[in-house]
């Protein structure tokens, strides 16, 4: 097969697995422009932050890093303690990334949130280049993020726009997401270890500082127990 009809088949398989993001994306982009522009930043700031930063939340807080004092150590302190959880989506797609050749690149910068989910959960047909379906997931999520962004900021001064509660958009794409992956496995043992560290951390620690503290403990838990895990998938 030729490799211009290996892309374009990955690339029908890709988009209808994004079709979700692109609502939350496009809405949240267009607010994050918006809230630019209301700062005072022309569109050509949000536009270009959300081609080379692409990390949502990252991106709002960069604004008001961009009205503040010069402080490059706090910007980097800063963002490794709001994007930490990388590091944990990194290590679970170290198999997943494998002889994707130059992709990899693009797909380790592009991993936001919900890149990741699709990537680690979606049901690739077998007949579907892996590497070119992960590409396209990711390439698509990011254009989708960078419409919005460009719009909101060139169209901002414009329009009125509430964006009260619209971050709920994607922490609900995630709990369908998690959901229909539920659905798929034969036992759940992964996903309770996932869900009762989360719940944990979150009594422990509290809302603002569980996040990091479940993602060590789920990492280490899986670890430990990835043999009989897997050994009771297999079982089944």
């Amino acid at each position: 097969m030729k490799e211009k009809d290996i892309k374009k088949r990955a690339l029908k398989a890709a988009f209808p697995y994004t079709v979700p993001i692109m609502t939350g994306f496009l809405f949240l982009g267009t607010a994050y422009g918006i809230y630019m522009n209301v700062l005072g930043f022309p569109a050509v700031y949000p536009i270009i932050m959300s081609l080379t930063i692409f990390a949502g939340s990252m991106e709002f807080v960069t604004a008001n890093l961009l009205l503040g004092a010069f402080d490059p150590l706090n910007g980097l302190i800063l963002t490794l303690m709001v994007n930490a959880r990388h590091l944990f989506y990194g290590i679970s797609m170290l198999d997943k990334y494998k002889n994707t050749g130059w992709k990899k690149f693009y797909l380790i910068f592009g991993m936001c949130d919900e890149s990741f989910s699709v990537n680690l959960t979606a049901d690739i047909p077998e007949d579907i280049d892996k590497g070119w379906f992960m590409f396209f997931v990711t390439l698509l999520n990011h254009l989708y993020w960078f419409t919005g962004a460009a719009l909101g900021g060139l169209f901002g001064g414009l329009l009125e726009f509430n964006a009260e509660g619209l971050e709920f958009v994607m922490t609900a794409l995630l709990v369908v997401i998690f959901l229909n992956q539920w659905m798929k496995e034969k036992q759940h043992y992964s996903s309770l270890v996932g869900v009762t560290a989360t719940i944990l951390c979150l009594v422990l620690f509290g809302s603002s500082d569980f996040l990091i503290p479940a993602m060590v403990l789920i990492l280490a838990v899986l670890t430990i127990f990835r043999d009989p895990i897997e050994r009771a998938g297999e079982s089944q």
